[in-house]
């Protein structure tokens, strides 16, 4: 299974992939996570060092080869196995979980991350049932990687979205653009609400947009204050956002 991560910036898309990623590979599954944010964090929230994610390769052109089609057009392609992929430019987190990096904005001036979100998208392309992982993409904050087409070959596009109206602006139109990309599942998780009115707008706004919800993670002081510290959350036992995303690996099926 492939499945993304999007929202607008600060919805807390980040977390909910790490924690999502962690839970998945502590319930036996091999999970290959994929930070296709050019502002990544998705090491930090996993638990990898600050230093060890900053000096992370990301994943080369060389994975790509462009070759001529049946109509004479030129276009890309994957040029060597997913798994190999992954074992060339992934670092081991634990024995069942892999990060891997689209890569950052390192200099002003300096471009598009075009070539970062093709990569991504021919990467998930190459990536089958038959390879026993179940990859999480923790995308680019906004609509970009939708108009790019960065997540058309992922199974489950999962949009956060906290009870405020830009937020929950973004959401709609991160489902709309799934939908055009005919993503198979398209969701919403609700976040960091703090009351039941909170939760309740967005159960409405959801509802009056034909989006489904997957999932409703409660605030929770803990994950702020280890994002403060730049540290992963703790899984504890009894942390209600933990067992929140807990509810939604079990409506994925996983």
């Amino acid at each position: 299974m492939k499945i993304a991560i999007a929202g607008k910036g600060g919805s807390g898309k980040t977390t909910i992939a790490g924690i999502l990623t962690r839970l998945l590979s502590q319930r036996g599954h091999n999970v290959w996570a994929i930070d296709a944010d050019s502002n990544p964090n998705l090491g930090v929230t996993i638990g990898l060092p600050l230093k060890q994610v900053q000096e992370m390769k990301p994943i080369s052109s060389k994975i790509l080869k462009e070759i001529t089609d049946e109509n004479g057009e030129r276009a890309m392609k994957l040029d060597m196995p997913a798994r190999e992929v992954v074992t060339t430019f992934g670092v081991p987190v634990s024995d069942r979980l892999t990060l891997l990096s689209m890569g950052s904005v390192d200099h002003a001036g300096v471009g598009c991350m075009c070539g970062g979100h093709a990569r991504v998208r021919h990467l998930l392309s190459g990536i089958l049932q038959e390879e026993g992982v179940v990859t999480v993409v923790d995308m680019e904050a906004g609509l970009e990687h939708l108009s790019r087409g960065t997540d058309r070959h992922v199974d489950t596009l999962l949009v956060v979205a906290e009870p405020y109206f830009k937020a929950l602006e973004t959401a709609r139109r991160c489902v709309e653009l799934a939908r055009e990309l005919k993503i198979p599942r398209v969701a919403a998780i609700a976040n960091k609400f703090r009351s039941e009115s909170d939760l309740e707008a967005v159960r409405k706004y959801t509802a009056s947009h034909n989006i489904q919800m997957m999932g409703e993670v409660p605030y929770d002081e803990t994950i702020q204050d280890a994002d403060l510290a730049g540290a992963a959350p703790e899984l504890r036992n009894g942390n209600s956002a933990v067992a929140a995303i807990g509810k939604i690996a079990d409506e994925l099926g996983l």
